[in-house]
């Protein structure tokens, strides 16, 4: 049974901001939900401790494709099985649409009744309404890699 979840949110930074901060994947903890820390391995590797469930885990993802100002793709090598995409999209010179799409493989009884029960898609809505308070809070990102990764 394989899970997807599709939300956006606008928030009132330049796409470039809003870009710069989704490839800051260590500060993802300050405003994901369950993600306990973020290890950049280098530029196309990290590795993730998450808490899901009540469950401690640990895997690892590689960066899929990355368009600097236009989507970030991404896949786990190990751990649980999922993937994903952000997108982003210029409203105006200072908004953004930034959309999450993610896929994945709920493992365990505790995360096929979440997924039924609607518990992802609730938990990647609040995400993104914490990532946007995060940078219009801080009014500008904390770095940014504006490397391209090109699909293989």
């Amino acid at each position: 049974m394989t899970t997807t979840v599709a939300e956006s949110v606008d928030v009132a930074v330049p796409i470039r901001t809003a870009y710069n901060q989704w490839t800051q994947f260590e500060s993802f903890p300050h405003f994901m939900d369950g993600v306990e820390s973020i290890r950049q391995i280098d530029d196309t590797h990290t590795h993730w401790h998450v808490r899901v469930g009540g469950q401690d885990r640990e895997f690892d993802a590689a960066i899929t494709e990355q368009l600097p100002d236009a989507r970030v793709a991404w896949k786990s090598t190990n751990g649980p099985t999922h993937a994903g995409v952000v997108t982003f999209h210029r409203l105006n010179d200072q908004e953004t649409r930034v959309t999450v799409q993610l896929d994945w493989q709920p493992e365990g009884i505790v995360e096929k009744v979440g997924s039924v029960a609607g518990v992802d898609d609730r938990r990647v809505k609040a995400d993104l309404k914490r990532f946007k308070a995060f940078i219009e809070d801080r009014g500008g990102e904390t770095g940014a890699w504006r490397g391209q990764v090109d699909r293989p």
